[in-house]
């Protein structure tokens, strides 16, 4: 038994109740990457800006190519140990929220319930213009249809459902309009230069403050949209475990910092709370 674990078990022992912060690192054991090294800066060139898909027919070619691909493979992720000790832990009542930022819908699969996908959810698609949504499948069905003759070498894969293809293949890659109204479709996610749709904000700060400490898990906390969270549970003076393999943008303001992966050491600890 080491110290982080007893640490852990120690803190989700004594909790009430948690409010949980999920982010990247609670699915690369389910083999989806991360994008940040364990110093929290960009293992790869920083994701598409919403603007530039808004604005540009090629941006939206390129990025749809790409996506196309590797959703083949991101689909395919199933749950692993972190997901379910989370699961677990709702189940057990300890739980009140979990706020995640990942957009694979892993942790619903796992079994958790109360859920907040921040970001999104990348198995929907929905029409910028008119705001029709359909489910991801149907979406590729279409994608598909529109390029039965194209082809892409895959050279890596990349997080969320992003595959890294030849610099041109995209060019004679065809996009469909919405079927409603004909306008630009995009992934029902927060892409880079979005905000976080303020209900979805609003419910999650109500989650910090019914609970009576944050556990973050998997996240460097790099990007605001969750760090303000940690951020705010400080100010109200709740207890913070941070479980993650890197540096985080809250290491100062934690209680208790592990670095470990989470899908061992959560596990190791909640076994230890229910012995």
């Amino acid at each position: 038994m080491t110290a982080d674990i007893t640490s852990l078990q120690t803190f989700l022992a004594d909790a009430g109740s948690l409010v949980v912060l999920g982010g990247a690192g609670v699915s690369t054991a389910s083999g989806i990457p991360d994008y940040r090294d364990r110093n929290g800066d960009w293992k790869h060139a920083k994701p598409m800006e919403f603007g530039e898909f808004k604005r540009s027919d090629n941006a939206r070619k390129r990025y749809w190519a790409r996506s196309y691909v590797g959703w083949r493979r991101f689909s395919t992720a199933r749950p692993n140990a972190a997901h379910r000790a989370l699961a677990n832990l709702e189940s057990s009542g300890k739980v009140d929220t979990l706020i995640t930022q990942n957009v694979d819908g892993l942790h619903q699969q796992a079994g958790s319930r109360s859920v907040i996908d921040l970001h999104g959810h990348l198995g929907k698609v929905r029409c910028i213009a008119c705001g029709e949504s359909q489910p991801r499948s149907a979406w590729q069905r279409l994608l598909k249809k529109a390029n039965s003759a194209w082809h892409a070498d895959v050279f890596r894969y990349k997080p969320d459902g992003d595959a890294e293809l030849a610099s041109h293949s995209h060019e004679d890659f065809s996009v469909p309009a919405c079927s409603a109204c004909g306008g630009v479709v995009k992934p029902d996610v927060v892409m880079f230069g979005e905000s976080v749709p303020r209900p979805r904000v609003q419910q999650a700060f109500s989650a910090v403050d019914r609970a009576d400490a944050l556990l973050v898990i998997g996240s460097s906390l790099m990007v605001f949209s969750g760090f303000r969270f940690a951020r705010y549970a400080d100010a109200q003076h709740k207890p913070i475990a941070i479980v993650n393999q890197g540096r985080t943008r809250a290491d100062d303001i934690a209680t208790l910092k592990v670095t470990r992966d989470c899908a061992e050491i959560l596990p190791a600890a909640l076994g230890l709370i229910a012995s």
